[in-house]
């Protein structure tokens, strides 16, 4: 009797809890994560808020577990700070409560909880139940790197000048003052903005961090924040291709009427115009967009989501004349599944926000790309795309003869096809990261050997190497390899 209830035992399959944050671009690449981890043998559960539910239909191999969040009725279409705070105190509570049940049940033996960075009250969670924790960084190394240099001594970059938004940030090459990660008012970054990013850099008693990036695009800045935090890192990327699923992970209906549309155009001839998930624009940019596109004479499929612009609900600002002027060579749709439309041999190029999702699938789908960054990682992104990959350009200005010039010269002229040549390198070197031998595959067996070795009630970890320690001796750590 007793030698069976050991092998009842060994034969448990260990869970691990995902906590995403409900937006498309942090949502997409958690629950790639858990098809990864699922096809390695875990089981998956995703604890996720109200707000902005996956769609359980897509995902049969997952358990799914609501947490009540209590904002309904709140405007969540931009994430505001108040909202942001109120997402993870409220969560608090059904979280803890749901991991207790799930310790008494005996069926399967709880490895871990991986959460997202911006759910940061799952490190007070976690640290009572005595439970080990792994970060998820849904961006590149780069941004944080940028994040927490300017968080360890802020008064360096902030308050800057008006003219000093194209000097370049110290020690922080290629970026300028213009490309500060944070939100900026009045040339500097208020302080109630800085506490929340100290808290969704820093990662508290957790034991690893898993990052949607390759060591073969930024290992030496994965190396230099390795040696700020002093916890392994599986940067195990891009999620979007090492994840077995193909199922949509998208929030919002996607129109596949376009894949048709553009099995009507030449290879290579069609523009792509997406600003992802959550930006919003005014309706003169909406103008001088569609008439930049329109007088490029380039073929084009421009996502316009709904509530997109302000003050309208879809393309009621388009300028009169618009649809006349452009015919048959332009479609407007309300959301695309993106990673079809970039693999579809039609598109040429991307007119993109520069969301590290959407940065990592142009790559990946060898598509060179015009930099239009608002918030958050984006202008970090934008940057690296077009001064350091040199696989983009910076979109100088959102004035109808700037676009056009700048849609001309990615899609016509020599300096287009030299981006091109560029992409495809880059994508050459991600493939070969994802190879049995390569950087991401051997990463993700390490991920998992570390997972499976991790004590089910580990002692709370004290944090090292947080944000607000600057003079930290460098580790001699390496990337788990």
């Amino acid at each position: 009797m007793e030698i069976q209830e050991r092998k009842m035992k060994v034969q448990k399959r260990q869970s691990v809890v995902l906590v995403p944050y409900p937006f498309q671009g942090h949502l997409t690449p958690m629950l790639q994560l858990g098809s990864i981890l699922h096809s390695q043998g875990f089981s998956v559960v995703v604890a996720h808020t109200e707000f902005n539910a996956p769609d359980y239909s897509n995902h049969l191999e997952f358990v799914f577990h609501s947490m009540n969040d209590r904002l309904q009725g709140r405007d969540m279409s931009m994430p505001s700070l108040e909202n942001m705070y109120d997402l993870n105190e409220n969560c608090k509570a059904p979280l803890k409560n749901y991991l207790v049940r799930m310790m008494e049940d005996d069926d399967d033996e709880l490895a871990c909880i991986v959460y997202d960075n911006v759910m940061f009250f799952v490190d007070d969670v976690v640290t009572q139940l005595r439970i080990p924790s792994i970060v998820l960084r849904t961006f590149s190394a780069t941004y944080l790197h940028s994040m927490v240099t300017i968080l360890q001594k802020p008064d360096k970059y902030l308050p800057f000048k008006e003219s000093q938004l194209l000097d370049p940030l110290p020690e922080l090459h290629p970026l300028r003052f213009k490309d500060i990660p944070f939100p900026v008012i009045d040339n500097t970054v208020p302080e109630r903005i800085l506490e929340f990013c100290r808290a969704m850099s820093d990662i508290g008693s957790s034991v690893a961090t898993i990052w949607n990036t390759m060591e073969d695009l930024e290992k030496s800045l994965l190396l230099r924040v390795q040696e700020h935090y002093k916890v392994p890192f599986f940067p195990i990327g891009p999620l979007h291709i090492m994840a077995p699923s193909t199922s949509s992970t998208s929030l919002l209906e996607e129109d596949y009427s376009c894949i048709e549309w553009l099995d009507g155009q030449a290879p290579n001839s069609v523009l792509y115009v997406s600003l992802g998930s959550l930006v919003k624009i005014d309706d003169k940019e909406l103008i001088e967009t569609a008439w930049g596109l329109a007088n490029s004479e380039q073929p084009f499929l421009w996502v316009v989501r709904p509530g997109s612009v302000s003050g309208f609900q879809w393309t009621e600002a388009l300028p009169e004349g618009f649809d006349e002027t452009i015919g048959e060579r332009g479609r407007i749709v309300k959301w695309a599944p993106q990673k079809q439309v970039l693999s579809h041999p039609a598109i040429g190029g991307f007119f993109t926000h520069c969301g590290w999702n959407s940065t990592l699938e142009s790559i990946c789908e060898e598509v060179p790309v015009i930099c239009r960054p608002i918030l958050a990682d984006q202008p970090v992104n934008a940057r690296y795309l077009s001064q350091i990959y040199m696989v983009g350009l910076e979109l100088e200005a959102t004035e109808r003869s700037v676009i056009e010039k700048t849609v001309r010269k990615l899609m016509l002229s020599e300096e287009g096809k030299d981006l091109k040549k560029r992409v495809v390198d880059m994508k050459q070197k991600i493939i070969a990261g994802m190879q049995i031998d390569g950087s991401s595959h051997k990463n993700l067996n390490d991920l998992v050997h570390f997972i499976s070795s991790l004590p089910s009630r580990a002692p709370p970890k004290p944090a090292v190497g947080g944000i607000l320690s600057s003079n930290y001796i460098p580790s001699k750590t390496i990337i788990e390899s």
